[in-house]
């Protein structure tokens, strides 16, 4: 039996969680810097009455953040767009829907 439940779906998947060295965050700073920008852009900038305020708002900044915010890195257009653009290019069809 596994310590984290999560390990173990990754395990029955199939799949291998992502651990780097002692000390260092190097394979999770892509996740951090989308973290980071979250607090930044929607958790500090007010103080929340309760959980479900901070549900909405979340909800609300993650579908603008890859369905609206355009992207320099992926050519000034909106993750989303960019992923559908991506399955297309390679022929997946039922994925870029």
């Amino acid at each position: 039996m596994y310590r984290w439940p999560c390990t173990q779906r990754l395990k029955e998947a199939g799949l291998l969680a992502s651990t780097g060295s002692t000390g260092d965050s190097y394979d999770n700073a892509m996740a951090e810097s989308i973290n980071g920008l979250y607090k930044a852009e929607v958790i500090h900038r007010k103080s929340w009455k309760n959980r479900a305020e901070v549900e909405l708002a979340t909800l609300t900044w993650v579908d603008w953040y890859n369905n609206r915010r355009l992207q320099e890195r992926l050519g000034h257009i909106p993750p989303a767009e960019a992923e559908k653009a991506y399955y297309a290019s390679i022929g997946n069809d039922d994925l870029a829907a």
